[in-house]
């Protein structure tokens, strides 16, 4: 039945499946979010409870039916799941809904691979994406179960050639890393010259379209792309900021924003990335104080900082969009302090868009940094772009 049914390219059902977590997202929002910004249309959602995961399905026979009728009503060619999918579970859902299923880590993957400019972006984002393949040769290369054993072959069906393709992607990994790891010693050598100039170096962390890049280039008059859209950013960008009240340059970067549940494999092939915030004497943790959910995306934040080491960095928390919260949800004081993770920290009220509250910050960052020497200018103009090309 589904086969004669003409599907519309880039549409997708959009499933979430509620195990009792807090941070289940029953309205889809961000999975759709995610999609869109990976070129796809979610044309219908669907969000059921279960108390595990089903070892076949991941959601039972009987949902996997229902998806499959919402699928052939909207004409959808894809289903996206809000999870991460085992191999199999993946390859037995296509086989019961007779179109492709994809999961939250392979859209992520596929955003990063359209986003990545550098060199080093891309081949961080292939090495990630040729470790999430691995694990899939068996639903991938399904024309292999054509190829039978003859007489004295030893294996199923299909065996030698699985084999094969296992060895190609293993080289392909293999010489993924040698040509990041050269790409990430060129980045060692720029970031010890800095040590070595005794610079202050401000990281800007945060969840995905909190306002980092918009607040980068309020700051530095810097035109980094920004946009209203997850992942607008992947590459590191790092420029001078000049403070007049410390009367000195300090060295800012713009990093990748985090999310829920970010692929560890992109954790591991981003750690040159993400090693910016980790050797920071600063972190400005920037949150979209107009987000419902910012309490929950400053966690995930604070998650992935702990994972790489970088939770004891300093951090000065900076509440931008400003200007979109409305008249009820203003702050009484621009500045004040909260509680983070068990300690108090510094909160600043602003708008990168309309430029309120940035004086308060400059100030801020000038009283920070103003114990640190300042002995001469980074060398290379104002701007150093941490990916080699």
């Amino acid at each position: 039945m589904s086969e004669l049914i003409p599907r519309i390219e880039g549409a997708v059902v959009l499933v979430g499946v509620d195990f009792g977590l807090p941070h289940f997202d029953g309205e889809l929002e961000e999975l759709g979010l995610l999609a869109q910004t990976a070129g796809l249309q979610p044309v219908a959602r669907l969000a059921c409870k279960r108390k595990a995961p089903d070892a076949a399905l991941f959601v039972g026979s009987g949902k996997a039916d229902e998806i499959r009728e919402l699928a052939e009503l909207h004409r959808a060619s894809e289903v996206v799941f809000d999870q991460s999918l085992s191999p199999a579970q993946q390859r037995n859902l296509e086989r019961q809904l007779g179109i492709a299923v994809y999961d939250r880590t392979f859209l992520i993957l596929e955003i990063f691979a359209q986003r990545a400019r550098s060199h080093e972006g891309k081949l961080q984002v292939e090495l990630a994406r040729l470790q999430y393949l691995s694990t899939r040769l068996v639903r991938r290369w399904s024309h292999l179960e054509r190829q039978t054993g003859g007489a004295g072959v030893r294996g199923g069906p299909g065996e030698k050639q699985i084999e094969l393709d296992r060895r190609m992607i293993s080289e392909s990994i293999k010489r993924t890393r040698e040509r990041l790891a050269k790409v990430q010693r060129q980045r060692g050598t720029q970031r010890r010259q800095r040590e070595r100039r005794d610079t202050f170096n401000i990281s800007l962390v945060g969840y995905t379209n909190a306002g980092k890049s918009s607040l980068f280039n309020a700051l530095v008059k810097a035109r980094a792309y920004a946009a209203d859209q997850l992942f607008a950013t992947l590459d590191t960008t790092t420029r001078q900021l000049y403070l007049g009240d410390a009367r000195r340059k300090v060295s800012i970067s713009d990093t990748v924003g985090f999310i829920r549940d970010l692929p560890h494999g992109l954790i591991d092939a981003f750690k040159a990335t993400l090693q910016e915030a980790v050797d920071a004497d600063l972190l400005l943790h920037v949150v979209d104080a107009s987000n419902p959910h910012h309490p929950e995306q400053m966690a995930e934040v604070q998650a992935v900082l702990k994972e790489i080491d970088a939770d004891v960095v300093p951090q000065l928390l900076v509440f931008n969009k400003l200007d979109a919260l409305e008249s009820a949800q203003q702050p009484l004081h621009l500045e004040d302090e909260i509680e983070v993770d068990g300690l108090l920290v510094t909160r600043i009220f602003l708008s990168a868009h309309t430029g309120e509250g940035l004086p308060a910050l400059r100030a801020e960052l000038a009283q920070r940094s103003h114990s640190v020497p300042d002995d001469m200018p980074l060398e290379g103009g104002a701007e150093l772009h941490e990916a080699t090309d």
